[in-house]
């Protein structure tokens, strides 16, 4: 009799061990898991499914399912060509589907409206995924917050825009339909968090190069205001973008993207596009030359980012923003090959800079060619961006908090890949063991560990109440008059003037280029940047 009886009884005794968490959420009954103090929520669909004649289509919220519903398991990635072969971000999803829109929860057990973090993942809008294991919200909600992370569509699926596609709009727009996914997943987080344990009032976004590019967008984004209150910027990149149908900074109008792109793609017209299949669609799209961005559409993006920044038309709230001094040690591919001499160099410098070739010299030196190529790139894209959007945040009566990522470790330095792009975020999540195979693998020693975990304290008490702080760890003043910033090296080191004449010369170079209008500003700079115009008076008292 005792046999049958102790199952029994060590089910009574231990029923947490054994629990699956079940939350009646208003989106439907759904039942995820309990692991080392959390309830886990997988998969979650927080839209229709976008397929059929719902591909570039704005998301539609799902209607209240009555069944519980499982979430012990991942949803599958938005479709996405194959990754480079050799790339240390190589991670290639176990599933693809058109059907994507699902999100993930992690909680601890007890949440009560605690600080919610909605994570945007990265991949040049191209690719990646929520769930990948870098992402893992685990060690960041045992903080005492809770981590929700996205998919969202991508490539050609997420940003096309087109005549016909506009035609179908009730406001004549298109594109951006992957940025709308993610306001939708907003949406979602506000009627259904507090089911979870998190505070639909206190929502942080959050996000990396592409993410963080995302979360710039959601600033700027009129049908995004009032769905979170604070947010984090890694390694976002303000470049300008294409317009839905006027031509101006270089790019042709989005529109007219779309109807090339059907025509390199051999489909007579948009029906054509609706019938290819997802995955060839998504495959081929890149080969002939597309690439995804958000479109300055008058609604969902009102302008391009430096207007809406300059005009403090942003979402009023603070931000934690920064960037990493070896971005384009792992992306060597948007840094130009280097000239043959110095002399070279510095005659290159000088046609395309002009009356800036000397500041742009005495900070990019001819002394140190293969750095100044690095460093040129990494601060047009990323050091300007996270330095403009603390000056404008500040500007705008909000607080933002800077940073500068310099960290290195023995694997990342044996590659020559100090402080690389993205490497801070293995630290901010806790998540050193579930990074990519080809990834310099950090050693967590008591020292790392330490690291990490200060940098998991700044984020996640930026995320609980606006204002960065890990114990044992130095004050992270706000940027202000000071210009103010956390140097994250060998330990944190709060520090001022982040890289001196840096913000000015770039942010000179991009108002001339606005002043033109007919010249981008992403990644042409450097020794192959279009010489820069010679400004007429009236254009130049703009810079």
């Amino acid at each position: 009799m005792m046999k049958f009886l102790l199952p029994a009884l060590a089910l009574f005794l231990a029923p947490a061990a054994f629990a699956e968490p079940v939350v009646k959420a208003p989106a439907g009954p759904v039942k995820g898991v309990t692991e080392d103090g959390l309830n886990i929520y997988r998969g979650l669909p927080y839209a229709q499914a976008p397929v059929g004649w719902r591909r570039w289509k704005a998301p539609v919220a799902l209607k209240p399912w009555k069944q519980v519903r499982d979430a012990s398991q991942f949803g599958p990635a938005c479709y996405q060509p194959k990754p480079r072969v050799a790339s240390i971000y190589a991670n290639p999803p176990a599933a693809m589907s058109e059907d994507c829109l699902s999100l993930n929860v992690w909680a601890p057990e007890n949440a009560k409206n605690a600080p919610v973090m909605v994570w945007i993942h990265g991949g040049s809008l191209t690719g990646g995924y929520s769930h990948e294991g870098m992402y893992d919200g685990a060690a960041l909600a045992k903080q005492g917050i809770v981590v929700v992370s996205i998919n969202y569509r991508l490539g050609v699926l997420g940003y096309l825009a087109h005549p016909q596609l506009s035609s179908e709009s009730p406001y004549n727009i298109s594109g951006n339909y992957g940025l709308m996914d993610q306001v939708e997943a907003l949406r979602w987080v506000q009627r259904n968090i507090a089911a979870f344990g998190g505070d639909a009032g206190n929502v942080t976004i959050a996000g990396e190069s592409a993410g963080g590019l995302s979360v710039m967008y959601l600033l700027a984004s009129p049908p995004a205001r009032g769905l979170f209150h604070k947010a984090i910027l890694q390694s976002a990149y303000m470049i300008s973008t294409p317009e839905l149908k006027a031509k101006r900074y270089g790019s042709e109008p989005a529109e007219a993207i779309g109807v090339w792109l059907q025509s390199q793609l051999g489909a007579k017209d948009l029906a054509g596009l609706r019938g290819m299949d997802a995955e060839t669609l998504t495959n081929e799209a890149p080969t002939k030359g597309y690439l995804p961005f958000g479109t300055v559409d008058g609604r969902v993006l009102p302008r391009q980012l430096v207007e809406v920044f300059d005009r403090g038309e942003q979402a009023p709230v603070p931000i934690l923003v920064g960037f990493n001094s070896g971005e384009i040690r792992s992306l060597r591919f948007l840094a130009p090959p280097a000239p043959a001499t110095e002399a070279d160099y510095i005659a290159a410098v000088k046609e395309r800079y002009g009356d800036l070739a000397d500041a742009f010299l005495a900070q990019y030196p001819s002394s140190n060619i293969p750095e100044s190529l690095l460093a040129t790139t990494r601060d047009a894209l990323y050091g300007w961006t996270a330095e403009r959007l603390a000056i404008k945040t500040t500007k705008a009566g909000q607080s933002a908090f800077l940073y500068y990522f310099d960290h290195g470790y023995p694997a990342a330095e044996a590659a020559g890949l100090h402080a690389f792009h993205a490497s801070e975020i293995p630290y901010v999540f806790g998540t050193h063991a579930t990074t990519p195979a080809l990834w310099p693998k950090v050693v967590l020693t008591p020292e790392e560990a330490v690291f990490s975990d200060a940098m998991m304290g700044y984020w996640a008490s930026f995320v609980r109440d606006g204002a960065p702080s890990a114990a044992n760890q130095p004050a992270w003043a706000a940027y202000g008059a000071d210009k103010a910033y956390m140097a994250f090296e060998t330990t944190p080191v709060a520090r001022t003037h982040l890289l001196p004449g840096m913000y000015e010369l770039n942010e000179e170079v991009v108002c001339r280029r606005r002043a033109r209008g007919d010249t981008a500003w992403n990644w042409n700079v450097g020794i192959v940047s279009p010489p820069l115009p010679d400004l007429k008076p009236s254009e130049k008292a703009g810079c």
